[in-house]
Protein backbone atom coordinates (compact mmCIF):
# COMPACT_ATOMS: atom_id res chain seq x y z
CA UNK A 1 0.00 0.00 0.00
CA UNK A 2 1.36 3.61 -1.30
CA UNK A 3 2.61 5.53 1.91
CA UNK A 4 2.48 9.40 2.32
CA UNK A 5 5.58 11.22 2.81
CA UNK A 6 4.76 14.43 5.07
CA UNK A 7 6.88 17.81 5.68
CA UNK A 8 8.79 17.00 9.24
CA UNK A 9 8.76 18.54 12.40
CA UNK A 10 12.27 19.89 13.53
CA UNK A 11 10.89 21.11 17.06
CA UNK A 12 8.25 22.41 18.72
CA UNK A 13 8.25 26.19 16.72
CA UNK A 14 8.82 24.62 13.28
CA UNK A 15 5.80 25.93 11.34
CA UNK A 16 7.05 25.33 7.69
CA UNK A 17 10.02 24.40 5.68
CA UNK A 18 11.82 25.27 2.02
CA UNK A 19 12.10 22.27 -0.16
CA UNK A 20 15.10 22.84 -1.39
CA UNK A 21 15.87 19.50 -3.30
CA UNK A 22 14.57 16.34 -4.62
CA UNK A 23 17.27 13.81 -4.08
CA UNK A 24 14.94 11.22 -5.79
CA UNK A 25 12.53 11.29 -9.18
CA UNK A 26 9.08 9.37 -9.72
CA UNK A 27 9.83 6.06 -10.57
CA UNK A 28 13.19 5.92 -8.78
CA UNK A 29 13.47 2.77 -6.23
CA UNK A 30 13.83 3.97 -2.86
CA UNK A 31 14.40 2.44 0.46
CA UNK A 32 13.65 2.93 3.90
CA UNK A 33 15.66 5.11 5.51
CA UNK A 34 17.40 6.35 2.10
CA UNK A 35 17.44 10.26 1.48
CA UNK A 36 14.53 11.67 -0.46
CA UNK A 37 14.66 15.14 -0.48
CA UNK A 38 16.27 18.46 1.29
CA UNK A 39 14.22 20.81 3.08
CA UNK A 40 15.74 24.19 4.72
CA UNK A 41 14.59 25.10 8.20
CA UNK A 42 15.16 28.14 10.92
CA UNK A 43 18.08 25.84 11.96
CA UNK A 44 19.74 24.27 8.92
CA UNK A 45 19.38 22.58 5.98
CA UNK A 46 17.91 18.59 6.74
CA UNK A 47 17.75 15.63 4.64
CA UNK A 48 14.34 13.86 5.23
CA UNK A 49 14.58 10.50 4.43
CA UNK A 50 12.01 8.25 3.22
CA UNK A 51 9.98 6.23 6.09
CA UNK A 52 8.73 3.32 3.38
CA UNK A 53 10.16 1.14 0.68
CA UNK A 54 9.20 1.05 -2.72
CA UNK A 55 9.17 3.32 -5.58
CA UNK A 56 8.57 7.38 -5.60
CA UNK A 57 5.22 7.68 -7.18
CA UNK A 58 4.49 11.20 -6.88
CA UNK A 59 6.37 14.34 -6.12
CA UNK A 60 3.30 16.47 -4.46
CA UNK A 61 5.26 19.65 -3.98
CA UNK A 62 8.15 21.09 -6.30
CA UNK A 63 11.32 22.11 -5.37
CA UNK A 64 11.59 25.79 -4.43
CA UNK A 65 8.21 25.73 -2.48
CA UNK A 66 7.01 26.48 1.35
CA UNK A 67 6.07 23.70 2.90
CA UNK A 68 3.74 23.82 6.15
CA UNK A 69 4.73 20.76 8.73
CA UNK A 70 3.41 17.54 8.85
CA UNK A 71 1.96 18.67 4.89
CA UNK A 72 2.37 15.45 2.49
CA UNK A 73 5.52 15.92 0.11
CA UNK A 74 5.64 12.38 -1.68
CA UNK A 75 4.14 8.75 -2.11
CA UNK A 76 6.46 5.96 -2.20
CA UNK A 77 4.52 2.89 -3.06
CA UNK A 78 4.92 -0.63 -5.11
CA UNK A 79 5.52 -0.01 -8.92
CA UNK A 80 2.49 0.18 -11.35
CA UNK A 81 0.53 1.23 -7.87
CA UNK A 82 -2.49 3.61 -7.98
CA UNK A 83 -1.77 7.46 -6.41
CA UNK A 84 -4.49 8.38 -4.03
CA UNK A 85 -6.18 11.20 -5.44
CA UNK A 86 -7.47 12.36 -2.04
CA UNK A 87 -3.32 12.71 -0.95
CA UNK A 88 -2.17 14.65 -3.58
CA UNK A 89 -5.11 17.05 -3.38
CA UNK A 90 -3.55 18.52 -0.01
CA UNK A 91 -0.53 19.63 -1.17
CA UNK A 92 0.05 22.68 -0.35
CA UNK A 93 0.08 26.13 -2.39
CA UNK A 94 2.98 26.88 -4.34
CA UNK A 95 4.86 30.33 -3.26
CA UNK A 96 7.81 31.33 -4.02
CA UNK A 97 11.02 29.94 -2.01
CA UNK A 98 11.82 32.72 -0.48
CA UNK A 99 9.18 34.56 2.20
CA UNK A 100 7.68 37.60 0.89
CA UNK A 101 8.09 39.01 4.70
CA UNK A 102 12.24 38.58 4.51
CA UNK A 103 13.56 41.87 3.39
CA UNK A 104 16.84 42.83 2.25
CA UNK A 105 19.77 43.78 3.64
CA UNK A 106 19.71 47.36 4.36
CA UNK A 107 23.07 49.02 3.21
CA UNK A 108 23.45 52.26 4.74
CA UNK A 109 27.46 52.47 3.19
CA UNK A 110 27.20 51.44 -0.32
CA UNK A 111 30.62 50.71 -0.27
CA UNK A 112 31.02 48.49 2.80
CA UNK A 113 30.68 44.73 2.10
CA UNK A 114 29.47 43.00 5.38
CA UNK A 115 31.14 39.48 5.91
CA UNK A 116 28.43 37.75 7.89
CA UNK A 117 26.73 34.26 7.64
CA UNK A 118 23.67 35.71 5.73
CA UNK A 119 25.10 36.66 2.50
CA UNK A 120 25.04 40.87 1.79
CA UNK A 121 22.69 41.34 -0.85
CA UNK A 122 22.88 43.64 -4.11
CA UNK A 123 21.45 46.82 -3.74
CA UNK A 124 19.57 46.62 -6.45
CA UNK A 125 17.81 42.94 -5.94
CA UNK A 126 16.63 41.21 -2.86
CA UNK A 127 18.46 38.94 -0.35
CA UNK A 128 20.79 36.39 -1.91
CA UNK A 129 19.18 32.89 -2.08
CA UNK A 130 21.64 30.27 -0.70
CA UNK A 131 22.18 26.86 0.96
CA UNK A 132 23.47 27.27 4.82
CA UNK A 133 26.48 25.28 3.74
CA UNK A 134 27.01 27.92 0.77
CA UNK A 135 27.32 30.57 3.44
CA UNK A 136 29.44 28.85 5.49
CA UNK A 137 31.98 28.06 2.97
CA UNK A 138 31.93 31.54 1.61
CA UNK A 139 31.93 33.34 4.90
CA UNK A 140 35.65 31.09 5.58
CA UNK A 141 37.22 31.72 2.12
CA UNK A 142 35.81 35.62 2.11
CA UNK A 143 33.74 35.21 -1.14
CA UNK A 144 30.77 37.54 -1.49
CA UNK A 145 27.97 35.36 -2.29
CA UNK A 146 25.24 38.34 -4.21
CA UNK A 147 28.69 37.98 -6.94
CA UNK A 148 27.81 34.44 -8.01
CA UNK A 149 25.52 32.74 -10.14
CA UNK A 150 23.92 29.92 -8.68
CA UNK A 151 22.78 26.95 -10.21
CA UNK A 152 20.82 25.65 -7.25
CA UNK A 153 16.97 25.22 -8.03
CA UNK A 154 15.85 28.88 -8.49
CA UNK A 155 18.75 29.94 -8.72
CA UNK A 156 19.62 29.31 -5.69
CA UNK A 157 23.76 29.39 -4.72
CA UNK A 158 24.84 25.74 -3.57
CA UNK A 159 28.24 24.93 -2.25
CA UNK A 160 29.92 23.78 -5.56
CA UNK A 161 29.45 27.50 -6.63
CA UNK A 162 30.77 28.76 -4.11
CA UNK A 163 34.05 26.43 -4.34
CA UNK A 164 34.20 26.96 -8.00
CA UNK A 165 34.86 30.62 -7.24
CA UNK A 166 37.15 29.43 -4.31
CA UNK A 167 39.61 27.67 -7.04
CA UNK A 168 39.05 29.99 -9.99
CA UNK A 169 38.47 33.36 -8.30
CA UNK A 170 41.05 35.62 -7.89
CA UNK A 171 43.60 35.83 -4.71
CA UNK A 172 42.44 38.52 -1.92
CA UNK A 173 45.50 40.38 -0.67
CA UNK A 174 45.72 40.74 3.19
CA UNK A 175 46.84 44.06 4.30
CA UNK A 176 50.27 44.90 6.35
CA UNK A 177 50.57 46.90 9.36
CA UNK A 178 53.32 48.36 10.73
CA UNK A 179 54.06 47.35 14.23
CA UNK A 180 54.86 50.44 15.12
CA UNK A 181 51.58 52.21 13.79
CA UNK A 182 49.93 53.62 16.41
CA UNK A 183 46.48 55.33 14.12
CA UNK A 184 43.37 53.74 14.62
CA UNK A 185 41.34 54.77 12.02
CA UNK A 186 37.60 54.73 12.13
CA UNK A 187 35.07 52.38 9.75
CA UNK A 188 31.64 52.76 8.35
CA UNK A 189 28.99 51.43 9.89
CA UNK A 190 28.03 47.72 8.91
CA UNK A 191 24.14 46.84 8.82
CA UNK A 192 24.59 43.43 8.97
CA UNK A 193 20.87 41.36 7.97
CA UNK A 194 20.29 38.69 10.90
CA UNK A 195 20.40 34.70 9.51
CA UNK A 196 16.72 32.78 9.94
CA UNK A 197 18.72 31.01 12.51
CA UNK A 198 19.58 34.25 14.75
CA UNK A 199 15.62 35.34 14.47
CA UNK A 200 14.65 32.37 15.69
CA UNK A 201 16.70 32.22 18.45
CA UNK A 202 15.95 35.71 19.23
CA UNK A 203 12.07 34.44 19.09
CA UNK A 204 12.37 31.22 21.46
CA UNK A 205 14.85 33.06 23.80
CA UNK A 206 12.37 36.46 24.26
CA UNK A 207 9.91 34.09 24.60
CA UNK A 208 11.01 32.08 27.64
CA UNK A 209 11.90 35.12 29.52
CA UNK A 210 9.24 37.10 28.99
CA UNK A 211 7.10 34.02 29.92
CA UNK A 212 9.21 31.83 32.27
CA UNK A 213 10.31 32.67 35.66
CA UNK A 214 13.65 31.33 35.89
CA UNK A 215 15.63 30.48 38.98
CA UNK A 216 19.21 29.33 39.44
CA UNK A 217 20.97 27.52 41.38
CA UNK A 218 25.13 26.87 41.18
CA UNK A 219 27.16 24.63 42.78
CA UNK A 220 30.76 23.74 42.84
CA UNK A 221 32.00 20.25 41.89
CA UNK A 222 35.04 17.99 43.03
CA UNK A 223 36.33 17.02 39.25
CA UNK A 224 39.76 15.09 40.63
CA UNK A 225 38.22 11.68 40.71
CA UNK A 226 36.37 12.36 37.37
CA UNK A 227 39.26 13.85 35.42
CA UNK A 228 41.41 10.55 36.77
CA UNK A 229 38.26 8.37 35.00
CA UNK A 230 39.00 9.79 32.07
CA UNK A 231 42.55 9.43 31.86
CA UNK A 232 42.43 6.03 32.70
CA UNK A 233 39.23 5.51 29.75
CA UNK A 234 41.51 7.22 26.90
CA UNK A 235 44.35 5.76 27.88
CA UNK A 236 42.84 2.00 26.50
CA UNK A 237 40.07 3.69 23.90
CA UNK A 238 41.42 4.60 20.13
CA UNK A 239 41.99 8.53 19.11
CA UNK A 240 38.45 8.69 17.88
CA UNK A 241 36.47 7.19 20.79
CA UNK A 242 38.09 9.69 23.38
CA UNK A 243 35.67 10.52 26.22
CA UNK A 244 35.46 14.39 27.27
CA UNK A 245 34.76 15.80 30.10
CA UNK A 246 30.96 16.76 28.93
CA UNK A 247 30.37 13.03 28.39
CA UNK A 248 30.31 12.15 31.96
CA UNK A 249 28.20 15.40 33.23
CA UNK A 250 25.97 14.36 30.07
CA UNK A 251 25.52 10.63 31.65
CA UNK A 252 25.66 12.27 35.29
CA UNK A 253 22.79 14.41 34.08
CA UNK A 254 20.79 11.71 33.06
CA UNK A 255 20.96 9.36 35.97
CA UNK A 256 19.97 12.36 37.99
CA UNK A 257 17.25 12.97 36.19
CA UNK A 258 15.52 9.51 37.06
CA UNK A 259 16.08 10.75 40.20
CA UNK A 260 14.35 13.94 39.91
CA UNK A 261 11.27 13.70 37.32
CA UNK A 262 10.09 16.51 38.17
CA UNK A 263 12.54 18.50 36.69
CA UNK A 264 12.76 16.21 33.42
CA UNK A 265 8.62 17.32 32.55
CA UNK A 266 6.95 20.27 30.91
CA UNK A 267 4.01 22.43 31.44
CA UNK A 268 0.92 22.15 29.67
CA UNK A 269 -2.25 24.62 30.69
CA UNK A 270 -2.49 23.29 34.84
CA UNK A 271 -0.98 20.45 34.22
CA UNK A 272 2.74 19.14 34.75
CA UNK A 273 3.81 16.32 32.22
CA UNK A 274 6.98 14.01 33.39
CA UNK A 275 8.56 12.71 30.22
CA UNK A 276 9.26 8.73 30.31
CA UNK A 277 12.55 9.71 28.33
CA UNK A 278 15.11 11.23 28.99
CA UNK A 279 16.63 12.91 26.13
CA UNK A 280 19.59 15.28 27.05
CA UNK A 281 19.90 18.40 24.38
CA UNK A 282 23.30 19.34 24.08
CA UNK A 283 23.56 23.18 22.97
CA UNK A 284 26.50 23.18 20.03
CA UNK A 285 27.91 26.63 18.74
CA UNK A 286 27.35 26.68 14.38
CA UNK A 287 27.48 29.43 11.83
CA UNK A 288 24.99 32.11 12.84
CA UNK A 289 24.32 30.47 16.42
CA UNK A 290 23.36 27.78 18.48
CA UNK A 291 21.31 24.23 18.28
CA UNK A 292 20.54 21.77 20.53
CA UNK A 293 20.97 18.12 19.55
CA UNK A 294 19.51 15.21 21.44
CA UNK A 295 20.85 12.12 23.19
CA UNK A 296 17.90 9.86 22.62
CA UNK A 297 17.75 7.58 26.40
CA UNK A 298 20.99 9.45 27.82
CA UNK A 299 20.22 7.61 30.66
CA UNK A 300 20.56 3.96 29.38
CA UNK A 301 23.68 4.60 27.26
CA UNK A 302 27.25 4.23 28.14
CA UNK A 303 29.86 7.13 27.96
CA UNK A 304 30.90 5.52 24.69
CA UNK A 305 27.82 5.83 22.88
CA UNK A 306 27.39 9.50 24.03
CA UNK A 307 30.35 10.59 22.81
CA UNK A 308 29.89 9.00 19.71
CA UNK A 309 26.19 10.33 19.40
CA UNK A 310 27.38 13.80 20.17
CA UNK A 311 30.13 13.93 17.72
CA UNK A 312 28.21 12.49 14.87
CA UNK A 313 25.48 15.09 15.33
CA UNK A 314 27.07 18.05 16.62
CA UNK A 315 29.21 17.07 13.03
CA UNK A 316 26.19 17.45 10.76
CA UNK A 317 24.81 20.33 12.45
CA UNK A 318 28.26 21.96 11.85
CA UNK A 319 27.72 21.41 8.05
CA UNK A 320 24.02 22.29 8.33
CA UNK A 321 23.41 18.48 7.55
CA UNK A 322 20.99 17.31 10.24
CA UNK A 323 18.75 14.99 10.50
CA UNK A 324 14.99 15.53 11.85
CA UNK A 325 15.93 12.51 14.67
CA UNK A 326 19.18 14.74 15.86
CA UNK A 327 16.99 18.15 16.70
CA UNK A 328 13.76 16.88 18.07
CA UNK A 329 12.46 15.55 21.30
CA UNK A 330 14.60 16.85 24.03
CA UNK A 331 13.44 16.91 27.12
CA UNK A 332 16.14 18.55 29.39
CA UNK A 333 19.00 20.77 28.19
CA UNK A 334 22.94 21.46 28.70
CA UNK A 335 24.83 24.11 28.02
CA UNK A 336 28.75 23.75 28.24
CA UNK A 337 31.30 26.89 27.95
CA UNK A 338 34.25 24.69 29.50
CA UNK A 339 36.21 25.09 26.75
CA UNK A 340 36.94 28.84 26.79
CA UNK A 341 37.76 28.77 30.29
CA UNK A 342 34.62 30.04 31.49
CA UNK A 343 34.06 29.95 35.22
CA UNK A 344 30.73 30.70 35.47
CA UNK A 345 27.48 31.53 33.46
CA UNK A 346 24.07 31.21 33.38
CA UNK A 347 21.58 29.50 30.63
CA UNK A 348 18.06 30.30 29.43
CA UNK A 349 15.52 27.85 29.48
CA UNK A 350 14.67 26.08 26.19
CA UNK A 351 11.22 26.08 26.02
CA UNK A 352 9.38 23.33 26.38
CA UNK A 353 11.66 21.93 28.96
CA UNK A 354 11.90 22.43 32.49
CA UNK A 355 15.20 23.22 33.04
CA UNK A 356 18.97 23.81 31.69
CA UNK A 357 22.58 23.27 33.14
CA UNK A 358 25.20 25.70 32.70
CA UNK A 359 28.12 24.12 32.47
CA UNK A 360 31.77 25.85 33.09
CA UNK A 361 34.89 24.70 33.03
CA UNK A 362 37.39 22.09 35.01
CA UNK A 363 40.55 24.27 36.71
CA UNK A 364 42.49 23.39 38.89
CA UNK A 365 42.98 26.19 41.50
CA UNK A 366 44.19 26.59 44.77
CA UNK A 367 41.15 24.64 47.86
CA UNK A 368 41.45 24.24 51.33
CA UNK A 369 40.82 20.58 52.56
CA UNK A 370 41.47 19.89 56.33
CA UNK A 371 42.96 23.13 56.50
CA UNK A 372 45.31 23.02 54.17
CA UNK A 373 46.09 24.55 50.90
CA UNK A 374 46.56 22.55 48.09
CA UNK A 375 45.54 22.18 44.32
CA UNK A 376 42.46 20.34 43.28
CA UNK A 377 39.63 20.17 40.39
CA UNK A 378 37.02 22.51 40.54
CA UNK A 379 33.82 22.84 37.92
CA UNK A 380 31.07 24.86 38.92
CA UNK A 381 27.59 24.41 36.94
CA UNK A 382 24.12 26.34 37.19
CA UNK A 383 21.00 25.11 36.81
CA UNK A 384 18.18 27.49 35.14
CA UNK A 385 14.62 26.49 36.18
CA UNK A 386 10.92 27.05 35.11
CA UNK A 387 9.63 28.21 38.55
CA UNK A 388 6.13 27.13 37.68
CA UNK A 389 6.92 23.60 37.99
CA UNK A 390 9.28 23.34 40.53
CA UNK A 391 11.46 25.37 43.43
CA UNK A 392 14.95 25.60 44.59
CA UNK A 393 15.12 23.19 47.08
CA UNK A 394 14.49 20.48 44.59
CA UNK A 395 17.29 22.25 42.03
CA UNK A 396 19.76 22.09 44.62
CA UNK A 397 18.55 18.20 45.87
CA UNK A 398 19.22 18.00 42.28
CA UNK A 399 22.48 19.60 42.33
CA UNK A 400 23.53 17.91 45.33
CA UNK A 401 22.45 14.45 43.68
CA UNK A 402 24.38 15.15 40.76
CA UNK A 403 27.84 15.55 42.62
CA UNK A 404 27.32 12.47 43.78
CA UNK A 405 27.67 11.16 40.12
CA UNK A 406 30.38 13.65 38.91
CA UNK A 407 32.50 13.14 42.24
CA UNK A 408 32.27 9.24 41.85
CA UNK A 409 32.16 8.64 38.51
CA UNK A 410 32.08 4.62 39.13
CA UNK A 411 28.59 5.22 39.84
CA UNK A 412 27.92 5.87 35.80
CA UNK A 413 29.92 2.81 34.82
CA UNK A 414 28.05 -0.29 36.88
Amino acid sequence: MAETISMPKLGFDMAEGLLVRWVKQVGENINKGDVLAEIETDKATVEVESSASGVVLQLIVDQGTMVPVNAPIAIVGAAGEKVDAAAATQAPAKVESQKSDEKPAVQTQPTTVAPVQQASAPLTSGPVKASPLAKKVAQDNNVNLASLQGTGPGGRVVRKDVEAAISGGPKRSTPVFSPSSTVIVSHDDKVIATTKLRQAIGRRLVESKTTIPHFYVTREFKMEALMDARRQINAIVPDNEKISVNDFILKGVALTLRQFPNLNATLKGTEIVQFGHVNVGVAVTVPGGLMTVVVKDTDQKTLRQISSEVKTMAGRAREGKVKPEDVDGSTFSTSNLGMYDVEEFIAIVNPPEAGILAISSAREVPVVENGQIKAGWRMKATISVDHRISDGAEAAQFMQALAGFLENPVGMLV
